[in-house]
């Protein structure tokens, strides 16, 4: 009887290597044919290139459990073998499916580039894709380690003793759980709404950055001077903000200077177009010069000028004031804001009110 069972076991595990090796060749052979298949489908061959080591590792695994079910069950320690190579292939199999929506997600963005003048467009694919590919890979993640636990026997019993008592525990998960959920639902309308998106410019809590990133739970935020500012999805969606490229990334920007009253506004109009053409951040859209207030001692000027993006917006705004002030400085200094003060001499009181005892002209008279 031992020998038989020696000999059934040495039999069994030479049909499981060679089980394995047919598989390997499969896998060889179906990965060849399916990237010649792909050649003109980008997004199909980024998937198969992304599948290609999961499968290599869950075709064996697929051969190797058919010959387990195969074997007979009074064989020793094969419930066991049985059970792990169950938990191997639904590992297997999570591991193809988050590879695969990767893939999906990385052909598509790939299809799409935001290196472009004009990647509006692109962007707001990068940002649907990635957000959607994040919530499909969290659903995988969950499928699959509810499918390992349902292998276990005491994990079943587990759970019925959970819904014996759902009303408490439901409770405490649902409060405990709170916070992942409602990132994922405020993902999913960050998805499809698209309030914000990769690469926009937007004004949080007064910081002025483009968002770098945008994951399942928070969003990065790079400020100018290169901080970050990580912000939970949800904020975006219970808080107002600015988003300064929503539709577009021109945006109007304001200088303002102060001069005097007695300078002329023709020769300042003049030379802020002038800086204006002469500058290539400026889109050519509006230069205009204009009296916004008259103050006591000066009057307040304000241009705007419009750029293709905030960033070159910025630039221009400060070379045009540094412009208009050299300009200022050397043609009209004398128009720079003056503080005004009027002199005048001190009322004469005369010398008769000085009386014979002395008295000056703020004495009183009964002293």
């Amino acid at each position: 009887m031992l020998a038989w069972a020696e000999d059934s076991s040495l039999r069994l595990l030479l049909v499981a290597g060679i089980s394995v090796v047919l598989a390997l060749l499969v896998h060889r052979v179906g990965l060849a044919l399916a990237l010649r298949l792909t050649r003109s489908m980008p997004v199909a061959a980024t998937v198969v290139r992304h599948c290609r080591v999961p499968t290599q590792l869950l075709l064996p695994l697929i051969a190797l459990q058919a010959v387990w079910q195969g074997a007979p069950h009074d064989l020793a320690l094969i419930g066991g073998v049985r059970h792990a190579n169950a938990l191997l292939l639904l590992t297997a199999l999570t591991w193809l499916g988050l590879r695969a929506v990767r893939g999906v997600a990385h052909g598509v963005t790939d299809l799409h580039p935001v290196d472009v003048e004009d990647n509006l467009h692109a962007r707001r694919i990068h940002t649907q894709t990635r957000l959607l590919a994040r919530t499909a890979m969290f659903t995988i993640v969950l499928t699959g380690l509810a499918l390992m636990l349902m292998t276990f026997p005491g994990a079943r019993q587990f759970g019925t003793s959970l819904l014996a008592s759902a009303g408490v525990v439901g409770l405490v998960v649902g409060i405990a759980a709170r916070p992942i959920f409602s990132n994922l639902m405020a993902g999913l309308q960050i998805a499809l709404a698209q309030p914000i998106r990769l690469d926009d410019v937007l004004i949080v809590e007064g910081e002025w950055g483009r968002v770098e990133e945008i994951t399942g739970t928070y969003v990065v935020l790079k400020i100018w001077d290169e901080r970050r500012l990580i912000i939970p999805l949800q904020w975006f969606i219970e808080h107002p903000f600015q988003n300064w490229t929503r539709k577009s990334a021109s945006i109007i920007g304001t200088v303002f200077l102060w001069v005097d009253y007695r300078m002329p506004m023709a020769p300042l109009r003049a030379e802020a177009q002038r800086l204006c053409e002469a500058s290539p951040d400026w889109d050519r859209r509006l230069c205009k010069l204009q009296v916004t207030e008259a103050g006591e001692g000066a009057m307040q000027l304000r241009l705007l000028v419009t750029s293709a993006s905030s960033g070159r917006n910025w630039d221009l705004r400060c070379q045009v004031r540094e412009g208009l002030v050299d300009f200022m400085q050397r043609e009209y200094p004398q128009h720079l804001p003056l503080m005004r003060a009027e002199l005048g001499r001190v009322p004469d009181l005369g010398q008769g009110s000085v009386g014979a005892a002395g008295r000056g002209p703020f004495s009183h008279p009964q002293a």
